[in-house]
């Protein structure tokens, strides 16, 4: 009698052979894979975009002589009043607020009625607006106490300066003498007792809150012209009230 073989038969099934399951796992591993890898690609391919834009933008932000051009960037007060500022310093009065504006204008207002036009210069800088006031309306030689003609002006500035919320930064400035027999004792000295008795005279006088003032005492270390000459260093004996502009660059 014959034997029958094993898994022979017409009823036996033929399913996939087994090497085809293995194949088919790894084909799944291998697409799963490179899924991985394309979605990582896309990631770092977003970031590397946005870090290019970035560095994009800050090249384009910059203009000829290395200084940065804020004058699109939000909360900035620009514009340009007075001369010698030079071409990278000008500003648009396009771009000041209503309020602004009108505050530049008052000051300026001030200034003119006691015919100071040539001994306080108003500008708007990328700081804010600046009221410079040179040191022969405010003090005598080497003293840090406020003339009579002094106390006006800086009395109407302050009252215009009480509509706004800003800083006010009040800056003395000196030329690079060094002062002789001054309780001051040098240039830096001199200069922050000066802005101290401006930032004095606005807080006591004109009723400008304490928290808006700062005073800051530079001496000799920021001319706007060289100290080549006693018409020069007149220029550089100054003091500057600063209304801060939202966007600070210094």
């Amino acid at each position: 009698m014959a034997r029958k073989k094993r898994g022979g038969g017409s009823g036996g099934s033929v399913g996939a052979p087994l090497w085809l399951a293995t194949y088919g796992d790894m084909v799944t591993l291998v697409l799963c894979f490179f899924v991985l890898l394309y979605s990582f690609s896309s990631i770092d391919a977003q970031k590397f975009n946005a870090m290019a834009e970035s560095l994009q933008s800050a090249i384009n932000n910059v203009i000829p002589g290395g200084e940065p051009d804020i004058t699109n960037r939000p909360g900035l007060i620009t514009g340009a009043l007075g001369e010698g500022q030079g071409d990278a310093n000008i500003r648009t009065e396009s771009n000041l607020s209503e309020n602004s504006s009108r505050v530049l204008a008052l000051v300026q207002e001030a200034v003119k009625s006691e015919h100071l036009e040539d001994e306080v210069q108003v500008r708007v800088t990328e700081r804010g607006i600046e009221i410079s006031l040179s040191e022969q309306i405010l003090f005598a030689e080497g003293s840090a106490r406020l003339l009579p003609e002094a106390r006006r002006i800086i009395y109407k500035i302050g009252q215009v300066l009480n509509s706004l919320g800003n800083t006010l930064a009040v800056e003395g400035h000196t030329d690079s003498a060094i002062p002789e027999n001054s309780i001051y004792g040098n240039n830096w000295g001199l200069s922050s007792a000066r802005a101290s008795s401006v930032v004095s005279y606005l807080n006591e006088s004109a009723d400008v809150a304490e928290d808006r003032l700062r005073a800051v005492g530079y001496g000799a270390s920021s001319p706007i012209v060289p100290n080549d000459s006693e018409a020069l260093m007149r220029l550089n004996r100054r003091v500057d009230i600063i209304v801060m502009s939202d966007y600070n660059v210094r």
